[in-house]
């Protein structure tokens, strides 16, 4: 599974850090301690770049779902 975060160019680098961090699985105490900031100024940081609206999009492959490698057919 990949994942791809979408509305990054809206935040500024300190919300980047943050939510690539708890993109990832970071608790927010393990950010904090990462960038060297307390867990309120962590929490703020997350609180700004989900107001500008950043977005999570996961991109699974088929063979991930049981579905196979090949290419689904569409049907009409």
């Amino acid at each position: 599974m990949q994942i791809e975060i979408r509305g990054l160019e809206k935040l500024s680098f300190r919300e980047r850090q943050a939510v690539i961090l708890k993109e990832s699985g970071k608790s927010l105490e393990t950010i904090a301690k990462q960038l060297q900031l307390s867990q309120s100024s962590v929490a703020t940081l997350l609180t700004r770049a989900r107001s500008k609206g950043y977005e999570i999009v996961c991109i699974i492959p088929a063979g991930e779902l049981g579905l196979g490698g090949e290419e689904l057919d569409e049907e009409g």
